[in-house]
């Protein structure tokens, strides 16, 4: 994932992680994360925040920082599978759920993607319990593809672009 994402909504600036977020990133990531998270460690310590920061070729973290504060509210994961597929995920803090900022920052990030067109699908997994991120998913373009994913309890979701926008494979 080389391509340099830097992105300005109405409330938030996407970046990705540098290692000063850790101590940031550690704050936010809570229980109620680390739960949810299939390779966040229980406890998630100040090390497992910094090893976050760090880029690979197989994925990448982008902090989405307040416009307004510069307060890290969340994270989006990048990560790159087979055949060009992308896999999104993202955890927000407690403090910054229900308010839209996930809705709006993953919406970003995808327009940003599909600009690029450094993929040939995007793909998320989520728990059909999860009603919060299941609709924040449908709302930016996924649906469900009726498989089960790779994490346990978890649905496949194929993103589809927003409405009117297509991608093209050859």
């Amino acid at each position: 994932m080389t391509h340099p994402i830097d992105i300005t909504t109405p409330r938030s600036r996407i970046a990705p992680l540098v290692d000063d977020d850790a101590p940031e990133l550690h704050a936010i990531t809570d229980a109620s994360v680390t739960a949810s998270v299939s390779f966040l460690p229980e406890p998630f310590t100040l090390s497992d925040a910094s090893a976050l920061t760090v880029a690979t070729d197989e994925r990448r973290f982008l902090g989405v920082r307040d416009r307004a504060s510069g307060a890290l509210r969340g994270v989006i994961g990048l990560h790159r599978k087979p055949f060009g597929t992308i896999e999104i995920g993202y955890w927000f803090a407690a403090a910054a759920r229900g308010q839209g900022l996930a809705t709006e920052a993953v919406d970003a990030v995808l327009d940003a993607l599909q600009g690029s067109r450094a993929f040939s699908r995007i793909e998320a997994e989520c728990s059909v319990d999860n009603q919060p991120s299941w609709g924040l998913l449908q709302r930016v373009g996924f649906r469900p593809t009726g498989d089960a994913g790779e994490r346990p309890g978890r649905m496949l979701m194929l993103w589809h672009g927003q409405p009117g926008t297509r991608i093209d494979v050859c």
